[in-house]
């Protein structure tokens, strides 16, 4: 009997724990539809979403905490953006985790 592979396992559950939330989902579409010159600050992205800066920041912090968005100081503002290697990776962690390969001959419960 094979067993179930655990590689990546833990990666992918933070992934998978990060895009959970609809609002940070939402957030991250947006910024996934932003270029490095028009990245968002906390307030435009509050007023685009339709929640509290704070709420905003919260949400940032989980997707920040994986490295799938990035912030950049401008003067007293910090401007933020998806990391695309990192967007990358997480596209490749959710479509390994997201494979259905066939049983083996044989196998039943």
């Amino acid at each position: 009997m094979e067993e179930f592979a655990e590689e990546n396992v833990e990666e992918q559950v933070a992934v998978f724990a990060a895009l959970a939330d609809p609002t940070r989902l939402r957030l991250l579409k947006l910024l996934c539809r932003q270029r490095d010159p028009h990245a968002l600050c906390v307030n435009a992205l509050a007023w685009r979403l339709g929640v509290s800066q704070s709420a905003v920041s919260q949400h940032l912090r989980v997707l920040r905490s994986i490295g799938l968005v990035k912030g950049q100081r401008t003067g007293y503002r910090v401007h933020y953006f998806v990391n695309p290697e990192v967007l990358g990776h997480c596209r490749e962690l959710m479509s390994e985790a997201l494979i259905v390969e066939e049983a083996s001959r044989g196998e039943s419960c």
